[in-house]
């Protein structure tokens, strides 16, 4: 140990200044870069306990978090709490067993106690704070919503007058921060909430966010346009689906990238009920028969009669001059028929639903070819092969056979141009971020740890290549203190002219003294 300090306060002492400087700022940033990496190493994996929390949410949990003495790391602005990776499960189910976090406003944990002799009033109120509370906490579960709260105004319930007018209304605040929300995710915090109380629309809820717009607006349907919004949708799902359907087939001829499709259809939008009527003249079939059967049937018979007078009355008297009246029989026979008859009738009833793509028209680009070699002008597409790309354009999008060249021409456009090629720019999420950085630590470590090893190294390395220089320095030096010329490797008496600038360099008082010696020398040697 003692040699080595020895050697070491040697090697030292033939240091100039300049390199004593290097060598104790190299000797430091070594050191101060082992101590930070030691100290990095040995820090705790942290890992996201909850994220996207309200302030008081936030401070309930630290506050816990300091009870049990755990170490934590607030992030996202006081928005995400991380742990040690170890302890995050439990931690979580510790706290849920607390009901941290809770959650903003109050849920229907409100019902877990119960409250004798409570109003009706009391209990609808009730009901309305925990289906806002409840509603407020699925809402700030969306993505790009920090918090939410739901106020829903529901109509008195009246036995005998109530309004038409008299519906339930809601108003959804949202704190995004810097950000905005889609359209997707407006609609979808209308859909959430109309479906969640009874007798709600959706137009009648209305969403505003934390810089005071009114995100909803755009989004109520007019009465005047109808289901406006419907066609568009799906207006764009007929094109998204039928320009997916072109790009992937050329996708697979060019190459991935290489094509650009770009269909519009028209839609019929009508709905259209026909009723038709269709009568035959030369069909006749019978409806009705009707048969009609009368008969009368008359039989009279009558005595003979006497004369009026005496005679006629008088008994045992009898009067031949009159005669006797002949018998009377009448018999009547009749029938009777109709028949009616209907003539032939095909009643159609068609109905046209609306969505019938009246017309289609794409517009497409293709990549131009490179060149053979770099630096070559592109290879252009002859007409015929634009024409065989626009015949299966037109056959993927299902166009009429019958249409004419000129008319494909027109359906269906084709471009060569050359593509500009953008780089991707990918964003990841701070909370990614650290995942990845703590999983790639150990190696980090590792490779820093080797690379300050490595550079330490290499400074000893040339300053042991320069250490037999200055020994070879010291030593002519000395010699020539001496009055003794320089010895090279093989012991002949040298002293080079770059050995003497440099001695004249760092010491010229020693220099010009061992030359005084050695002309006082030469002087006292006899001729």
């Amino acid at each position: 140990m003692k040699s080595l300090f020895e050697n070491f306060r040697r090697l030292w002492g033939q240091f100039g200044a300049t390199q004593r400087i290097t060598l104790s700022i190299a000797a430091a940033g070594v050191v101060v870069a082992m101590v930070a990496l030691v100290m990095w190493a040995q820090r705790p994996n942290m890992k996201l306990l909850y994220g996207r929390l309200g302030e008081k949410e936030a401070s309930e949990v630290v506050a816990s978090l300091e009870a049990q003495g755990v170490k934590y790391e607030l992030g996202a602005g006081g928005g995400a709490i991380y742990v040690p990776s170890d302890r995050v499960y439990r931690l979580r189910m510790d706290l849920a067993a607390k009901g941290i976090p809770g959650g903003e406003g109050v849920g229907f944990e409100i019902f877990d106690r119960s409250n004798f002799g409570i109003s009706d009033f009391v209990q609808r109120t009730n009901f309305a704070r925990a289906l806002q509370g409840e509603l407020a906490r699925t809402i700030g579960q969306l993505n790009g919503v920090r918090s939410a709260r739901v106020m829903v105004v529901m109509p008195e319930n009246r036995l005998l007058l109530k309004s038409a007018d008299s519906r339930p209304t809601a108003s959804v605040f949202v704190d995004v921060g810097g950000s905005t929300l889609g359209a997707d995710a407006v609609n979808s915090i209308r859909s959430l909430v109309a479906n969640a109380v009874e007798g709600l629309r959706i137009d009648d809820v209305a969403v505003i966010d934390n810089r005071g717009n009114v995100l909803s607006d755009e989004l109520k349907s007019d009465p005047l346009l109808g289901t406006a919004s419907s066609q568009i949708k799906f207006r764009k799902s007929v094109e998204d689906y039928l320009g997916g359907k072109v790009e992937t087939m050329l996708a697979k001829v060019l190459g991935p990238g290489k094509a650009v499709v770009r269909v519009s259809a028209e839609i019929d939008t009508a709905a259209v009920t026909t009723v038709d009527e269709k009568y035959d003249p030369e069909s006749q079939i019978a409806r009705s028969e009707t048969l009609t059967e009368d008969t009368a049937l008359t039989t009279e018979r009558k005595e003979g009669a006497g004369v009026a007078g005496v005679t006629s009355n008088t008994p045992g008297q009898t009067d031949t001059s009159a005669g006797t009246t002949p018998l009377k029989n009448t018999e009547d026979n009749r029938k009777s028929k109709t028949q009616s008859y209907e003539i032939n009738k095909v009643v159609t009833n068609t109905q046209k639903n609306p969505g019938t793509v009246k017309q289609l028209t794409a517009a497409v680009f293709v990549s131009q070819r490179p060149g053979l070699k770099p630096g070559d002008a592109p290879i252009l597409r002859t007409p015929a092969e634009l024409d065989g790309l626009r015949q299966m354009v037109v056959n993927a999008l299902g166009v009429p056979t019958t249409a004419t060249p000129a008319d494909l021409a027109r359906i269906v456009s084709i471009q060569e141009v050359a593509f500009e090629v953008t780089p991707i720019e990918s964003t990841v999420s701070p909370e990614r971020l650290m995942s990845y950085v703590e999983t790639v630590r150990p190696l980090l470590t590792i490779l820093l740890a080797g690379g300050i090893f490595y550079f330490f190294i290499r400074m000893l390395r040339r300053t042991k290549a320069e250490e037999g220089r200055f020994e070879m320095i010291e030593t002519d030096e000395q010699r020539l203190l001496a009055g003794k010329p320089a010895k090279d490797a093989t012991g002949r008496e040298i002293i080079s002219p770059e050995m003497l600038n440099e001695l004249i360099r760092q010491k010229p008082d020693n220099v010009a003294a061992a030359l005084r010696g050695w002309l006082a020398q030469k002087d006292s040697k006899p001729s």
